[in-house]
């Protein structure tokens, strides 16, 4: 990479230039999933700039609430979602949202209704604020079938039938990933511009990785094909090396590094979490959703992840995704097991 000459280079694109761009290939288009596309970017900012001076402001106080999956939430979780909800309903190009922090799903007021449905997790990982591991904003938008009587049934869709989603992960750097159906994109924060620069075009996940990435604190209440799979991990039996162990904890910084470094994650089901752990609206689908358009597949044990059709806007669901001959090996142990 001549560093040099991107010091030097003038011809950015933007995520507003990008979508932009993609837009002119639907002349029908009304330019409303730009703007909604821009109002998101802007609670990511906003989030971005709020986490890196959580422990100046003293936001990393719990907030005394309890959120409704039981989780004690923290300052910054409540202002994430405020930010986030603030900001979709103002672009007027929303009709319904579901947000991890609210229990029901948010229906918008007639007059500043669109005909798109967010769901969003505004702070993914958030108990890991205090220790500075990276965290994130997950985010998946619907078409909502009737624009004038939209209903908790336009939310409850399969995830194949989203039509764009994405996370930013606040780390070292800020970088929003983000996949409109035709490939994945990353784009980093130029904190001095203000802007998201594409750096990550056209993002493949490798077809095979060396990395697996699992809470393994949770190996006793596994099923028999999780733990073979984790086993084979450990100890291969073909020859070859073994795969090394990365697992922050913070779903987005492992999905990112899988994305980019291939290999598998894995949340599965277990004895304490018969359904799994991860809501499937605004964890499991979003990032299975940018696994596959990236080439990589995501499996829930029994079926595609995609193909799921959620029954309430909070149900869990175990999930394991990443390079496609990783989860291929999953998806076989299975098999053998029914």
């Amino acid at each position: 990479m001549d560093h040099e000459a991107d010091a030097h280079r003038t011809d950015l694109m933007t995520i507003t230039r990008h979508v932009l761009n993609e837009q002119t290939k639907y002349p029908e288009s009304r330019g409303d999933f730009t703007i909604l596309l821009s109002h998101i970017v802007l609670g990511c900012k906003f989030v971005c700039s709020s986490v890196s001076k959580a422990g100046l402001a003293k936001l990393l106080g719990l907030a005394g609430e309890t959120n409704i999956q039981g989780e004690e939430q923290k300052k910054l979780d409540v202002l994430s979602n405020e930010v986030f909800v603030k900001a979709l309903i103002s672009s007027g190009r929303t009709c319904i949202l579901v947000s991890e922090e609210d229990e029901e799903a948010i229906f918008v007021d007639p007059s500043k209704r669109g005909r798109y449905i967010v769901v969003f997790d505004p702070l993914d990982g958030s108990s890991n604020i205090d220790c500075g591991v990276s965290i994130g904003t997950i985010f998946g938008i619907y078409l909502v079938k009737d624009e004038e009587n939209p209903t908790i049934d336009d939310v409850l869709q399969a995830g194949k039938n989203l039509v764009a989603a994405g996370y930013c992960m606040y780390g070292s750097s800020c970088t929003l990933v983000l996949s409109t159906g035709s490939g994945v994109n990353g784009f980093t924060l130029d904190p001095s511009l203000g802007e998201f620069i594409l750096t990550h075009p056209n993002i493949k996940v490798p077809k095979k990785g060396k990395i697996y990435s699992v809470n393994e604190g949770n190996a006793k209440n596994w099923d028999e094909p999780t733990t073979k799979f984790v086993e084979k991990c450990k100890f291969p039996t073909d020859g070859s090396p073994p795969r090394s162990l990365r697992y922050i904890g913070s779903m987005v910084a492992d999905v990112h590094r899988t994305l980019l470094y291939g290999g598998i994650f894995l949340y599965p089901a277990d004895k304490k979490s018969p359904n799994g752990k991860l809501r499937l609206l605004y964890e499991v689908f979003p990032m299975s959703y940018l696994m596959e358009q990236a080439g990589g597949q995501a499996f829930t044990g029994k079926q595609r992840a995609l193909d799921l059709v959620p029954g309430k806007i909070h149900e869990r669901s175990p999930v394991f995704l990443g390079s496609y001959d990783d989860v291929e090996e999953i998806k076989a142990l299975y098999a053998a097991a029914n």
